[in-house]
């Protein structure tokens, strides 16, 4: 299992088994699928709330109606399958190459960051980058310990500042109320 304390990505997201053998449709989650799903690459795994689990090694991959279908070693059978479902695929942070484009942030960048309105009032933190089908959401913890989900676009995340260690959101009304 990965070091506890390295920093992991989001590249993947298991939507639900394929066939009998233990196919998994994968929904893609990088740029760069090719390498991340090549085979004999080591995905961690990770459950919202639950915290990491298994590794998994990757056997084998292909594209399939705008999806991955991915093959790991161990396994078989679509019960195998099935158990892993809605699981996060991770690679650890150390392997990852250096974004040039100043508008694309790797998750463990904007965990931690500050988050702060337009007017400049505090809001509270980003706990966690969650992937969903319909784009990503950055979980803010609020200093009243609430967790706020925050649409991670660019009209309501219009600048995020990494040597400042935070960013600036213009939420829609209602969007922080409790």
């Amino acid at each position: 299992m990965a070091d506890p304390e390295q920093e992991t990505l989001a590249v993947g997201r298991i939507v639900r088994p394929h066939g009998v053998r233990g196919e998994l449709v994968v929904e893609v989650l990088t740029d760069s699928p090719e390498l991340r799903f090549a085979p004999g690459s080591v995905l961690g795994t990770q459950r919202r709330g639950k915290g990491r689990g298994q590794n998994l090694t990757v056997a084998a991959a292909r594209p399939h109606a705008g999806r991955l279908l991915l093959r790991a070693e161990g396994v078989d059978g679509r019960e195998a399958a099935e158990d892993l479902r809605g699981v996060t695929l991770t690679v650890t942070a150390d392997v990852l190459e250096p974004t040039d484009d100043p508008d694309e942030f790797h998750d463990h960048e904007l965990v931690g960051l500050r988050a702060v309105q337009v007017s400049g009032e505090e809001v509270g933190e980003v706990s966690d980058v969650v992937h969903t089908p319909a784009g990503e959401l950055l979980a803010l913890r609020t200093a009243d310990d609430r967790e706020v989900l925050v649409p991670f676009v660019a009209e309501i995340v219009p600048e995020i500042d990494l040597a400042a260690g935070k960013l600036v959101i213009d939420p829609p009304e209602g969007l922080l109320d409790e």
